[in-house]
């Protein structure tokens, strides 16, 4: 309130008098001194001069008011007031720009302004309005219209705030003192130009003596060494921030830090006892974990990884141990099996490090611990064990029922031994081949074994103890057959062949092998030769290679297909087993045509009689043109023959003797009617002068003149009447109507009836007419219409 009261002082005595007393301009940017205290020229009625300078009338740059005024009456800010007003009231003064009329108000009289409304700086720092003064007669200005600023003052009326917190932050645990942990902000929505009322000082208010902050930056710092996360982890600061640089009366905001210790690796990991037991049962398998250790180290996350080892030592080597990456315990897993009655117990010394250093803390000492772990191997009763993992044992097939192969041997370890008994697993031996004595452990044949039908059996051996029949264990016997030479070699194929008709004598046509179905040991081999009745063959012989092959040589030099064409040559092929086996094959040979260079060509039948040097190309090409022509004449044949039938039907089913039923091109029946075929069979009949139907008169051709009819003696009178009589017909059309009943050939007795061979010539026609049919037939006219025939002119 003492402020307020001394800033109304202050601008009363800055409008002293209501005459406006220049202020030093702070803001805003666009009034400049310069334009606020120009001089202008004022020109007065009656005695003006245009190079008369005066001062001007008023001058001002800015007026404060009080922000959050809660008075009852407007609150005062200043008055306006012109030289050329003298009290008399002739001078009016107008308020324009921001808040005009809203906010604030001038008296029109006086020129005081007043704002009728509580201001806030914080939403607009200030105003800016424009001045006018005018003749309250004439209405024109006595003043330049002039602009000035209306400053909000401040006051503390704002706490600072911090805009980002509560604040969340993280320092490493044993940190010494002074190590930066965050810093903070508030802000402060007061003018910082004016006074301190957004001058701010931090404090702590809750957190010490952990933590430090600066009070001018709000940097907070750690104030105790070594703080030890594993000792507490999470603290939180409360934090002030006030205004008016912390004095009394100052406004305060503040925030919250919650601020965590992170880890380090300041600790090793401990073993929490120096010997760990147990107990692990001689059955356990390899491979399976047999027990878990844990060493503890008080750290958090990598820093607490732990890693294992077994201690070279008594028993070591018989396991091994792992870390368990969730639990990061030990665990020890088995490596090799446990008996027993080999040993009872093993003690080996384990130790835990931690996978992840950090160098500062080497001075704390070795970060490993170690323990010793004692292992006790329980009894127990355990099945019969095998001698061997598995037996191979072997047997001739055809062996008789009952034969011993083998034995096998399972004994029962424990201390209390027990009697074991021997049985098949009939899952593996469904046909009950095979037989197991029960207590000796000898294997039998139980069935005939037949090599070409099962050359392996694969079945299992069941031992159990006689006081725990439950005890038992298997083991696996392959049984190979052995094979007993039963069958004889056969030659294998081809089992035809061929030789050329210019074979040599000495030349190999053909290579043979063999094939056993018996299973041939190593070193097995096939002997080939001629029976003894043929082996003076004079054809063909058989030469051994004595690499289980042989060859088939001709005896002589050439052969002849007309004289024989095949040859049948028995060969006899052996093996080397015991007992030896042989068999005689039939190979048959035919001889062929081939080529200069031994390429067989043709060994067909027909081939013999063709001539020499004829190819099987052009026996094809022979054969296809024999097949064309033959084609060709049964298809002629064909055609006559349907040919012929068509004209005696014709001839019968015709009783009218009609031609038009050859080359037709008329208008069908139709055309008869253009001329009366009774003509043709009575040329005495005298013909009345019909009008033509196939054709339409024209009103513009002559009238039809017919020369009289002359006595004819026969048809071909009667026909070149009719000829001349068309040709000397104007309306008669580019086509001859008799064609479709005369035949036009050489061989018709009535000849041609085509006008193109008419004696008539061009003379005999009249084309005056063409002039008369318009200007599309002009061309036509002056070809035919103007040009006389000159008989002078022909030679």
């Amino acid at each position: 309130m003492l402020t307020r009261n001394c800033l109304s002082l202050l601008l009363w005595f800055l409008f002293d008098g209501g005459l406006l007393t220049p202020l030093q301009s702070q803001q805003p940017p666009q009034t400049s001194a310069s334009k606020q205290k120009e001089n202008v020229i004022i020109t007065m009625p009656g005695r003006r001069s245009a190079a008369q300078r005066v001062k001007r009338g008023w001058v001002w740059n800015q007026f404060f008011v009080l922000e959050e005024y809660m008075g009852t009456e407007p609150q005062y800010i200043g008055k306006l007031h012109s030289d050329l007003d003298k009290g008399v009231g002739s001078v009016k003064y107008t308020l324009l720009g921001d808040g005009a009329g809203t906010i604030f108000t001038i008296d029109d009289t006086t020129g005081d302004i007043h704002a009728i409304k509580s201001l806030d700086r914080e939403e607009k720092p200030f105003y800016t309005l424009r001045a006018q003064a005018v003749d309250i007669v004439t209405g024109k200005p006595v003043e330049p219209e002039s602009e000035f600023i209306i400053k909000v003052q401040d006051i503390n009326d704002n706490e600072p705030k911090f805009l980002d917190g509560p604040y969340v932050a993280s320092v490493p645990e044993m940190s010494p003192v002074g190590a930066y942990v965050l810093q903070v902000k508030a802000t402060d929505a007061d003018d910082p130009t004016y006074g301190n009322s957004a001058r701010v000082v931090y404090s702590i208010l809750q957190g010490q003596p952990y933590f430090s902050i600066d009070p001018k930056t709000g940097v907070i710092r750690t104030a105790l060494p070594n703080m030890d996360r594993e000792v507490k982890e999470q603290y939180q600061v409360l934090i002030q921030a006030k205004d008016m640089g912390g004095q009394l009366g100052g406004l305060a905001g503040t925030t919250t830090v919650n601020i965590t210790l992170t880890d380090v690796n300041d600790n090793p990991p401990r073993f929490p006892k120096s010997i760990f037991h147990l107990k692990v049962p001689e059955s356990s398998p390899v491979g399976s974990p047999i027990g878990r250790i844990r060493a503890v180290d008080p750290d958090f996350g990598r820093n607490a990884e732990i890693e294992y080892n077994i201690v070279p030592g008594d028993g070591g080597n018989l396991f091994e141990i792992k870390t368990d990456e969730e639990t990061q315990e030990g665990i020890l897993i088995l490596k090799k099996p446990l008996d027993f009655e080999t040993k009872k117990a093993y003690t080996f010394k384990v130790e835990a490090s931690n996978t992840h250093l950090d160098h500062h803390f080497n001075s704390v000492g070795p970060f490993k611990d170690t323990a010793t772990v004692k292992i006790n191997v329980l009894d127990v009763d355990e099945p019969p064990v095998f001698s061997k993992h598995f037996y191979t044992m072997e047997v001739y097939e055809d062996t008789p029922i009952g034969t011993i192969i083998g034995a096998v041997t399972a004994q029962d370890l424990d201390i209390g031994s027990s009697t074991v008994r021997y049985s098949v697993d009939k899952k593996t031996d469904i046909d009950n081949n095979f037989a197991v004595d029960p207590s000796e452990g000898t294997v039998a044949t139980n069935q005939l074994l037949d090599r070409e039908s099962t050359p392996q059996f694969n079945i299992s051996i069941i031992a159990s103890k006689l006081n725990n029949p439950q005890l038992t264990s298997f083991v696996q016997i392959i049984i190979n057959v052995l094979d007993v030479n039963e069958f004889p070699p056969e030659v294998n194929v081809p089992y035809e062949t061929s030789v050329c008709e210019t074979a040599k004598a000495g030349q190999i046509i053909q290579i043979i092998g063999a094939v056993d179905r018996d299973m041939s040991p190593a070193g097995q081999t096939f002997s080939f030769k001629l029976p003894p009745d043929a082996s003076t063959n004079p054809n063909f012989t058989i030469h051994d290679y004595k690499n289980n092959s042989a060859g088939i040589e001709a005896q002589r030099n050439g052969y002849n297909r007309r004289q024989q064409e095949f040859y049948i040559l028995p060969v006899v092929v052996e093996d080397s087993s015991y007992p030896i086996q042989s068999s005689t094959g039939t190979l048959t040979i035919r001889v062929c045509r081939c080529d200069s260079k031994g390429v067989v060509v043709s060994c067909n039948v027909e081939a013999i009689f063709l001539p020499v040097g004829l190819s099987t190309g052009a026996l094809i090409a022979i054969l296809l043109c024999i097949v064309i022509l033959l084609v060709i004449v049964v298809l002629y044949v064909a055609l006559r023959r349907q040919k012929k039938k068509d004209a005696l039907m014709t001839s019968k089913e015709d009783i009218r003797d009609n031609v038009i039923h050859y080359d037709d091109e008329g208008g069908g029946e139709e055309d008869t009617q253009a001329f009366d075929i009774g003509a043709l069979r009575n040329p005495k009949v005298i013909e009345d002068n019909k009008v033509r139907r196939d054709i339409k008169p024209e009103p513009i051709c002559l009238p039809r003149q017919k020369p009289p009819a002359e006595y004819n003696s026969d048809i071909r009178d009667f026909i070149n009447e009719r000829l001349q009589e068309h040709d000397v017909d104007q309306s008669a059309p580019p086509y001859d109507s008799l064609a479709t009943y005369a035949y036009e050939g050489s061989g018709s007795v009535a000849d041609s009836l085509s006008t193109i061979e008419s004696l008539s010539v061009e003379i005999d026609q009249d084309y005056d007419f063409l002039s008369d049919w318009g200007p599309r037939f002009k061309s036509l006219a002056e070809m035919f219409g103007e040009e006389t025939f000159n008989k002078d002119k022909i030679t």
